[in-house]
């Protein structure tokens, strides 16, 4: 691992200067506490106190992404919106990734407004249909190279939940192709600009937007379509989220060699109108208390940004790197979760 991924605590290397060690050990239990009780932890409120303790990170710098470019996928709306205008706002030139392109450009000049200046293109892909990631991946690296630009960040944001079991274009459950193998694969035929950042720059970043509910899910090793049990909508989306996770440690060594970190973070409850419309009584009984859509793309925009980049290959929340289990029966083995990678190496046709 490379000196400069190590991570380091808030307040060493240009973060907040360390405070005496009692209120460091009493900022770390706190939020330590908040994370494992879940419900004050993932709203707005556990935000709010994580902000004021000693242990909270500093700030990226302004313009700390000043002639670096970003990928966002899913970006017309909720996490994937507050992404794009926080990553625009410390100076990144901003790919908006996106399925309906005349909604892209909706939002593009919503983000306009809101980041006078901005450099924002719309790229349409759909991430579940694997051969439009590879069209998708083709042509912007030929724009980066007619550029003789890199990518420097991406975040795979674009997440589905559907209401009944569906399948992607090459006949994989929509869930899975959308969150986990579209992923993957553009992030595989991105490798050579990704490749590109990391040699010439600093390490480049790959941020998969995961979710808390992972933590109720044990990896589908055996059944990762979802095609044996009676199919719950939920269920499918933590399934696939708790695959993101299990794979960093694969996918962190896959591409370290290159300089490409890989990292997965989830936003706590955030208002978004996917959770409204999937989640509905759960959006009814939490919405006073849900974070903004800025509030829960914080930690995706700070782990693009952070300056010494963090550790390759953990999970995050609100700036701090969390368990990948609370559970024993969602504890995973290392053959398990190499299993896992074989079948979905052989899906997309890489060497394991």
């Amino acid at each position: 691992m490379h000196r400069s991924a190590r991570h380091t605590a808030p307040g060493e290397e240009g973060a907040l200067p360390r405070p005496d060690a009692a209120r460091w050990a009493v900022g770390r239990a706190l939020d330590a506490a908040l994370d494992r009780t879940v419900a004050p932890g993932y709203t707005r409120v556990g935000l709010a106190v994580r902000r004021h303790l000693p242990t909270w990170p500093a700030d990226p710098a302004p313009g700390s992404l000043e002639g670096r470019s970003a990928l966002v996928t899913g970006a017309t709306s909720g996490l994937g919106t507050a992404t794009a205008r926080g990553l625009a706002r410390l100076g990144a030139q901003v790919h908006l990734v996106v399925r309906d392109e005349d909604k892209g450009e909706r939002v593009r000049a919503q983000l306009l407004k809101a980041v006078p200046g901005a450099r924002l293109d719309v790229w349409r892909c759909d991430v579940a249909d694997l051969d439009d990631v590879r069209r998708f991946a083709a042509a912007l690296t030929e724009r980066l190279r007619a550029d003789a630009s890199s990518l420097d960040v991406m975040v795979h944001n674009a997440g589905v939940m559907p209401p009944e079991r569906s399948t992607s274009p090459q006949g994989h459950e929509l869930s899975l192709a959308t969150h986990v193998l579209g992923p993957v694969a553009m992030t595989e035929a991105l490798r050579p600009v990704l490749a590109r950042s990391g040699q010439e720059r600093d390490w480049a970043r790959v941020v998969l937007v995961s979710s808390g509910g992972m933590y109720a899910q044990p990896l589908p090793v055996d059944d990762p379509e979802y095609s044996r049990d009676e199919y719950r909508p939920a269920a499918a989306y933590a399934r696939t989220k708790r695959i993101q996770v299990e794979l960093l440690p694969v996918l962190a060594r896959r591409w370290a060699g290159e300089r490409i970190a890989v990292q997965a973070m989830h936003p706590g409850w955030a208002d978004t109108p996917g959770v409204a419309s999937s989640l509905p009584g759960f959006y009814r009984v939490t919405r006073p208390f849900l974070r903004s859509p800025d509030e829960g793309a914080d930690t995706a925009v700070w782990l693009a940004a952070a300056h010494p980049p963090p550790l390759t290959g953990q999970f995050w929340h609100d700036r701090a790197a969390r368990p990948t289990s609370l559970l024993r029966r969602t504890r995973t083995t290392d053959l398990d979760r190499a299993r896992l990678w074989q079948w979905c190496a052989g899906q997309l046709g890489l060497q394991p």
